[in-house]
């Protein structure tokens, strides 16, 4: 592509500066660059002029980023075999004829974001003497239409030129007549408002054309026909038709996103056309013979001429991906599609849709869809017919609508799986989710789901499942009913479940699994047979998390912040240490103890000791323990003294009392006074 032409994508270079005194026989002093046999690069070393005597035969020069004003003659000897010249990012604003004499095998001059709008005419001169140039950066220079004009006006070789970043206002009708061999070409990011007719004409040869972020109004009569690539995107464009005619157009790509579309672009009957971007429009139908909007007027002369009835959908067979997204859409038209035999991935993400339409020439239609993305739109419900007719579907983004999951039962009965099962709802209020065979991912996130029924996924083979976002959300035992061998990733987040909420079964391939956001003080059983690698537990209600050497073996991430974890019960997290288990947001984690009857919160550190306090009541109960020990032991030594003062009856106490002893093997002392454990400041 033309814009990876641009040089920025050089060698690094050494920073330091070689300064030398040197006499009038010596070599002149030069900054120290990158160099090999053929290939010199000077990038951002400061230069202020063009370097010399950097070596013969070199013809690969990098020299952007610098100071340079100009290049002259007299600073360019010993260059003649140079191909290859960035001078972008400098301040040049004077090119002198007999520099560019001195390069007669250039063939690529990059010189994008310097002044080349002064001194434009002399500059413009001394550019007729390219005659060999193939690639040409004059981008982000301030020139206006008729600058860029001049300076393109006698380089008949060149291939691939870059005039983005500029000034431009018109195209003038002679500007590229002097470059019939120009394949790409980029005027993004000007002012262009207009094309004057026969503008392209002598671009026979063009193949890529990028007109973004322009202020185009109306595109109409294209005749573009060896086009590939164009971008009109990011301009202002209501009106877009192509000129039929008996050549066939070789288009592929094109993107009209972020414009004012308020139709479904007339495209010519013949062409390759495969990625079709419509994005960010005005577009409020889809149907053949619409009318438009009450605002839209005929504002332009050439639109009149434009009168044929249209069928788009007749062009579209070879295209691959169609983005329809951010548009006005109210109604998903399937007969639009059902002659879309190469469609793989369509959005229409960011519309309006309320529901999905059919005729009678659509029934038993199937569509190649792989990929569908619906996602923000206003859709209650998706008939059984809908999901039939995508039997190659294997990503479905529907989050953000209101769509409810009919339940299913734990196998088919009968001929038809939905003809015959049980919903807990009426078939027009829900979804059915169930027996879409190549279905593997799938995301409901933010569908007002209060409740998901049993085996609502039953025999769709579901790799990926969403259910973030669906606030109070229960599942019941079976909801996952039929996932147990396909399941790898499920998202629970944001739902503000409890455990009684909660209810997995054994998914026996789930490796992923976010159950952030919710109020769980457990964990749900059915991890235990899950051989899960990451796990999302924040912001939960979290206290310990128990045995967790069951399910830890697999594991390589957990993530634990934001829940009242106890500091006195953290052996889980010694658990995972010792597992290799990494712990991401251990520092922003906290653990709460309790200190003279009060709830201390704490950061978890790397190795917390923490005093915890025994249960209230137990301190007064060690007290009268101790008291008692210590009436033992003085029992104990006045009977011992009065023994050996042979005095009768001492040989224990009273009968109504039980003697207490503790003797230490021989040789044995007293054991050793464990220190308290130090306090941890919060």
């Amino acid at each position: 592509m033309l814009w990876a032409a641009r040089g920025c994508f050089l060698l690094w270079l050494l920073p330091s500066i070689l300064r030398a005194r040197a006499s009038p026989e010596t070599r002149p002093s030069s900054p120290l660059c990158q160099q090999s046999p053929t290939k010199v690069s000077c990038k951002g070393v400061g230069l202020r002029k063009f370097p010399k005597e950097l070596g013969q035969g070199i013809k690969y020069l990098e020299l952007s980023n610098n100071f340079i004003q100009n290049l002259s003659g007299s600073n360019m000897p010993g260059f003649g075999q140079l191909e290859y010249l960035d001078v972008c990012f400098n301040q040049l604003e004077a090119v002198s004829a007999t520099a560019l004499a001195q390069l007669p095998r250039l063939r690529s001059l990059l010189l994008g974001s310097n002044h080349l709008d002064r001194n434009y005419l002399a500059n413009g001169e001394a550019f007729h003497l390219l005659r060999n140039i193939e690639v040409l950066d004059l981008s982000v220079n301030n020139l206006e239409s008729h600058m860029a004009s001049w300076y393109i006006s006698n380089l008949t070789s060149l291939r691939v030129l870059d005039l983005s970043g500029n000034t431009m206002t018109k195209l003038l009708a002679g500007t590229f007549r002097n470059s019939p061999r120009l394949r790409q070409l980029d005027l993004s990011s000007n002012y262009i408002m207009e094309i004057q007719e026969g503008a392209f004409e002598p671009l026979e040869e063009l193949e890529v054309l990028n007109l973004a972020l322009n202020s185009l109004h109306c595109v109409s009569g294209f005749s573009l026909t060896q086009l590939q690539v164009l971008n009109l995107s990011h301009n202002a464009l209501e009106l877009f038709s192509e000129e039929e005619g008996a050549e066939p157009y070789l288009l592929r790509v094109l993107d009209l996103s972020h414009n004012r579309l308020l139709s479904f672009p007339e495209l010519p009957r013949a062409h390759d056309l495969t990625h079709l971007n419509l994005s960010n429009n005005l577009i409020a139908s889809l149907l053949p013979g619409s009318p438009h909007p009450r605002e839209f007027v005929l504002l332009y002369k050439e639109m009149q001429r434009f009168n044929r009835t249209v069928l788009p959908v007749a062009v579209l067979t070879h295209v691959v991906d169609l983005d329809l997204s951010n548009n006005r859409l109210e109604l998903f038209p399937f007969s639009f599609f059902h002659s879309l035999g190469s469609l793989h991935s369509l959005s229409l993400a960011r519309n309006c849709l309320q529901d999905v339409a059919r005729d009678s020439l659509s029934n038993g239609t199937e569509l190649s869809m792989r990929s569908l993305d619906l996602h923000s739109n206003a859709l209650r419900l998706l008939p059984r017919w809908f999901f039939d007719s995508l039997p190659h579907l294997e990503s479905m983004d529907l989050s953000s609508n209101s769509l409810q999951p009919c339940e299913s039962q734990r196998s088919a009965q009968g001929k038809d799986l939905g003809g015959d099962s049980h919903t807990s709802a009426p078939r027009d209020t829900c979804t059915p989710f169930y027996n879409v065979p190549r279905l593997r991912h799938l995301s409901l996130s933010k569908n007002n789901i209060s409740r998901l029924q049993p085996h609502a996924f039953n025999q769709t083979p579901l790799l990926s499942l969403d259910l973030s976002g669906n606030r109070d959300l229960s599942m019941p035992t079976g909801a996952l009913g039929g996932l147990e061998l396909s399941l790898q990733e499920l998202s629970l987040r944001d739902n503000q479940m409890d455990e009684g909420q909660a209810v997995l079964p054994c998914l026996g391939t789930l490796r992923v699994l976010d159950l952030s956001g919710n109020r769980l003080s457990l964990l749900p059983t059915g991890l235990s047979c899950s051989p899960l690698e990451s796990l999302d537990i924040r912001n939960n209600s979290l206290q310990t998390l128990g045995t967790v050497r069951s399910w830890s073996h697999s594991l390589r991430a957990v993530s634990v912040a934001g829940n009242p974890w106890s500091c006195c019960s953290l052996g889980w997290l010694d658990t995972l240490r010792a597992a290799g288990v990494a712990v991401p947001d251990l520092r922003q984690s906290r653990c709460v103890f309790q200190e003279h009857g009060r709830n201390i919160s704490a950061r978890i550190t790397g190795t917390p000791q923490w005093i915890c306090p025994q249960p209230e009541g137990t301190a007064s109960l060690t007290l009268l323990v101790a008291l008692i020990g210590l009436s033992l032991l003085c029992a104990w030594a006045f009977c011992l003294l009065r023994k050996r003062r042979k005095a009768p009856g001492c040989a224990g106490l009273g009968s109504n009392r039980v003697g207490v002893s503790q003797s230490h093997p021989k040789g044995e002392g007293p054991a050793e006074e464990r220190p308290p454990d130090s306090i941890t400041e919060v």
